[in-house]
């Protein structure tokens, strides 16, 4: 494992993070890894007993069966996509970075754990951690609990090591060049008519809680439009200024790309436009030629293979689309890597 790897004592360590994974695709692995991720007051953020409830009587009986079937669509030898691609980055970011430097991966929920990663790079002897949450635009339910965690973790050690946690990055060049330069290599002879950039969603009072003026995020249909110190942590306005800066890279004009958001849960209102609702209106407006990117995703996972790459697909071809292209993640395609590694030199200075 080169992320584990190094002859240097007393230089900077990496420690990239992201989302998580069940173990297997078994319900009984996928509850056990549903009851840790939805367990997470920054992820179902309501008291803490109509929380266990939720999980327990609603949720956890049921959910765990239907997700297992979906992730056995993805699965492959080497086991889950994300885990795979989060090896192979941290791989190849080791590589760039030299011995001196120990990167590790750990996952916000289930292995490897952040706190086997914290370990191990303090066993190397590293003179600080430099953790780089893998989610582009900030919500509290990702990068703020993986920051939150990682810090945590480290404050459990008894010679709590210096910890430098990078925030998020929606517009940074290195990352929209390599989105742009996947998506190209992918669409290369996919002549589409139309281009939509699907993001994860959330919950739409997640987006008003970011907001400390209380009176910007979500108040108008232009919220987003511009940046705003009221949308500063803004997710859904992050999406935006990603997708802006994507469609200036590849040349994209107004009108011939859209913003959605997927995997949205629960009877609560959650942030629109919804890609599901999204894709009926294409179809119904006459596009038939449809390029698909997810730029919230820096891996694929079941998110982009399963709910866009499959039953996206399915349900464009059935709404009277001719074809789906899913432009893959950006998982340890060289041109992220080396952007991974520019963001994270500047901080590697003991």
């Amino acid at each position: 494992m080169l992320g584990a790897m190094s002859d240097a004592i007393g230089e900077p360590g990496v420690l990239l993070v992201n989302l998580g994974t069940p173990e297997a695709p078994t319900p009984a692995e996928v509850r056990r890894y549903l009851r840790e991720f939805l367990s997470d007051p920054r992820v179902l953020d309501i008291p803490a007993a109509a929380r266990r409830l939720l999980l327990e009587a609603v949720i956890l009986p049921f959910r765990p069966r239907r997700s297992a079937e979906a992730y056995a669509k993805v699965w492959g030898p080497e086991g889950s996509p994300l885990l795979v691609h989060g090896r192979s980055l941290r791989d190849a970011v080791a590589r760039t970075l030299g011995p001196n430097h120990p990167v590790e991966l750990a996952m916000r929920y289930g292995n490897p754990s952040i706190s086997g990663a914290i370990g191990r790079l303090v066993a190397a002897g590293v003179s600080k951690i430099v953790a780089l949450p893998l989610f582009p635009q900030y919500a509290s339910s990702s990068g703020g609990s993986a920051a939150a965690q990682v810090m945590r973790e480290a404050a459990r050690l008894w010679n709590v090591p210096p910890i430098e946690v990078l925030g998020e990055f929606p517009e940074d060049p290195g990352f929209i060049a390599a989105f742009a330069e996947v998506a190209r290599e992918a669409l290369h002879g996919f002549d589409a008519d139309h281009w939509l950039l699907s993001y994860h969603g959330l919950p739409e009072r997640h987006v008003r809680k970011s907001d400390p003026s209380g009176t910007h995020c979500l108040a108008s249909p232009d919220c987003c439009d511009a940046p705003a110190p009221a949308n500063r942590r803004c997710y859904r306005a992050q999406c935006f200024a990603t997708s802006r800066a994507l469609a200036a890279a590849l040349g994209l004009a107004p009108g011939s790309y859209g913003v959605a958001f997927q995997s949205r849960l629960g009877r609560t209102p959650w942030i629109r436009p919804y890609t599901d609702e999204l894709l009926n209106e294409l179809a119904a407006r006459g596009v038939r030629r449809l390029a698909v990117l997810c730029p919230s995703f820096v891996a694929d996972c079941l998110e982009t293979i399963e709910e866009i790459g499959l039953r996206a697909a399915d349900q464009w071809c059935a709404a009277g689309g001719e074809a789906l292209r899913l432009v893959p993640s950006l998982n340890a395609h060289p041109r992220w890597v080396d952007a991974v590694v520019a963001m994270l030199r500047p901080r590697l200075i003991a």
